[in-house]
C-alpha cells in the first residue's frame, strides 16, 4: 500500500536558488522514464536586466523547451524516452553581471492506468497539485518582493544623497550671497 502511495504522489519536488556567473552556464540533470512528467519553473531575482537563457533537452540532446532572455518561465514535458534529461540556465550573453535564479522542479512518476486508483488517492493527487501551485506562487511573491525592496532601497539611497548635495549647494550659495552683499555695504577708505 505504501509503495503505491509513493508512486502516486509527486516524488520530485525541489526549490533552488543559484547564482549563474557572467559568461557561464549552470546545468542540472533529472533521470526520467517514459511518460514521467517534469515541470521546471524559474525566475531571475537579481542581476543586470533580470533575464537569462534556459533550455531543457532530452537524453539525445534535442531541445524540448527553450527560452531566450526571459525573466520568468515554465517548461513542462512528458518524457518520451528513458534517460537523463538536462536543463540549463545560461548567462553567456552577459560578460559582467552575475544572475540570481530561483527555480523549482516538479515531477510526477507515471502510474499505469491499469492500476485501480481509489477516490481518496485521486483526492490526494489533486491536493498535492494544489499545494505545489501555492508553494510556487509563494516563492514567486518572495522573489518579486526582494526585487521591489532592492529597487525601493536604491531609490531611497539616491534621494538621500541628492538631498545632501542640494543642502550643501544651498548653504554654499547662502554663504556666498552674504559675503557678496556685505561687500556692498563696506565703506572703502582711501588714505
Amino acid at each position: 500500500m505504501w509503495l503505491a502511495t509513493l508512486l502516486v504522489l509527486p516524488l520530485l519536488v525541489s526549490g533552488h536558488m543559484i547564482e549563474v556567473p557572467a559568461s557561464k552556464k549552470e546545468c542540472f540533470f533529472e533521470d526520467l522514464h517514459v511518460n514521467d512528467k517534469m515541470t521546471v519553473t524559474y525566475q531571475v531575482g537579481g542581476g543586470g536586466h533580470l533575464d537569462i537563457d534556459f533550455w531543457l533537452a532530452d537524453p539525445d540532446g534535442i531541445a524540448l523547451g527553450k527560452h531566450i532572455k526571459q525573466s520568468t518561465g515554465t517548461v513542462s514535458i512528458t518524457a518520451k524516452k528513458d534517460g537523463r534529461h538536462e536543463y540549463c540556465f545560461s548567462n553567456q550573453m552577459s560578460t559582467v553581471v552575475d544572475k540570481m535564479v530561483s527555480f523549482n522542479v516538479h515531477g510526477v512518476i507515471y502510474v499505469d492506468d491499469e492500476d485501480i486508483v481509489s477516490p481518496i488517492e485521486r483526492e490526494i493527487r489533486q491536493l498535492s497539485h494544489g499545494l505545489t501551485a501555492v508553494k510556487d506562487e509563494q516563492e514567486y511573491i518572495v522573489v518579486r518582493e526582494r526585487t521591489h525592496r532592492n529597487t525601493a532601497e536604491s531609490t531611497n539611497d539616491r534621494v538621500k544623497w541628492w538631498s545632501i548635495l542640494q543642502a550643501i549647494v544651498l548653504f554654499s550659495v547662502v554663504a556666498w550671497q552674504v559675503y557678496y552683499l556685505k561687500s556692498f555695504f563696506e565703506v572703502k577708505r582711501a588714505f
